[in-house]
């Protein structure tokens, strides 16, 4: 079945809603205020609707957490989310996974993703469009936005120019990141228009680059994944680190990513509960002819040891542990559990799963996502400054923003 909608100008051109923005939020709160009875179009620029739907989670799309809470989602604002998560929870959404017959799995710590496709999820949001009569324009281009009585948008469509309406305008547009899928900071073009402020937006959930020594061991790495412990002064994550050709990825970077600014460091625990300068002491004691490699064999995959090795203890590689100082096992065992690194950047918004910073909430309320400064002006999704965590949690609030906002419209 074609996930396209009929696009053809229709002879009306005033609507409850007009939505810019096709992709998760834009597409669930135009069926759910269709499902209201209200007259609802769709805006996008893009030549086929949701296009990060489609790419997400490796073409299966993890399309939602079963835990999900405030703390999961970072804000300037924090407790702007509550209310619209407390009105929309993941069982909420899951009833329309069953009611499409969408097979799912689940991988781990309540992630749950498509059995199949991406396209599960993006044909479900488009066939409720359908049933319940939205329509969706799509390559339209929108020269103008103004508001007297009721907003009016100039766009371009089919090579002719349109002259649209509605009592509300509802902002779904996204954030900047993976600009190749059409991400663009129109949104935030038309929250200033509108008098709002734009906090700082910057690439989340993305890799971290090195031009040091780490750059060149990632890259000699390239595959290779451990667990680790990853932490700053904002937050920690027990998760998988994934060496790179470009630096370091993996969940416990990406989410790490979203709590980071250039300049500073990270802190990486490579023997995540595991003291490891008691562990060498004790093999020292247990084994005084071991190498250090021997003792730390079975933490670590061979290629990646020898790596340690050679970047941590090279000179005690040839060294038995009974030669070996507690004090320099001591200090070693530090290092492998703070391992203190400084990432040149990140691999910025090419790669990015989301966009942290953007339309400041404290001028959005968060029961309805209208704008304060600006009646029938709303906005959701990731055009707002709300950064989920990695897991489905982004998706989540696409869901909850979406029905908040369809309720109150």
């Amino acid at each position: 079945m074609s996930h396209l909608l009929p696009s053809s100008p229709t002879p009306s051109t005033h609507f409850d809603a007009i939505i810019i923005g096709a992709g998760a939020s834009g597409l669930f709160c135009a069926f759910h205020l269709a499902q209201r009875g209200k007259s609802v179009l769709v805006l996008d620029h893009a030549n086929k609707a949701g296009k990060k739907i489609l790419m997400s989670g490796g073409g299966r799309c993890n399309f939602i957490n079963m835990d999900v809470r405030p703390e999961h989602f970072i804000s300037h604002n924090p407790h702007f989310v509550r209310s619209a998560l407390a009105k929309f929870t993941p069982h909420h959404f899951m009833n329309y996974i069953y009611k499409h017959g969408i097979g799912f799995h689940e991988k781990s710590h309540g992630q749950l993703f498509c059995d199949e496709s991406s396209k599960d999820i993006l044909n479900m949001l488009l066939n409720e469009c359908r049933h319940h009569g939205v329509t969706i324009w799509l390559n339209t281009k929108i020269n103008t936005i103004n508001k007297n009585n009721e907003f009016i948008l100039s766009t371009h469509k089919d090579s002719r120019e349109h002259i649209l309406s509605a009592r509300s305008l509802i902002i779904a547009t996204g954030g900047l990141s993976i600009p190749t899928l059409g991400a663009s900071g129109f949104g935030y073009e038309v929250a200033t228009q509108f008098g709002h402020h734009i906090l700082p937006t910057s690439a989340g959930l993305v890799p971290f680059t090195f031009t040091d020594h780490v750059g060149h061991m990632a890259k000699a790495l390239s595959g290779i994944s451990t667990d680790v412990i990853a932490f700053n002064d904002k937050a920690q994550f027990a998760l998988p680190l994934l060496f790179t050709h470009r630096g370091l990825s993996g969940p416990a970077m990406l989410q790490l990513s979203n709590y980071w600014q250039l300049g500073e460091h990270i802190h990486i625990n490579l023997l995540p509960h595991t003291d490891a300068g008691k562990l060498l002491i004790k093999h020292k004691n247990a084994h005084p002819k071991q190498y250090i490699r021997t003792a730390l064999a079975p933490y670590f995959a061979k290629k990646l040891l020898l790596a340690l090795e050679s970047n941590f203890w090279h000179t005690y590689k040839d060294s038995e542990l009974g030669n070996i100082k507690d004090k320099e096992l001591i200090t070693l065992g530090d290092t492998l559990n703070d391992w203190q690194i400084k990432p040149s950047g990140t691999e910025g918004y090419r790669v990015a799963e989301v966009t942290c910073g953007g339309v400041d909430t404290c001028e959005v309320s968060g029961k309805t996502f209208e704008s304060k400064l600006c009646g029938g002006l709303y906005f959701i999704g990731e055009v707002l400054d709300v950064t989920g965590w990695l897991g489905g949690y982004n998706f989540h609030w696409a869901w909850a923003s979406g029905f908040a906002c369809a309720m109150a419209v």
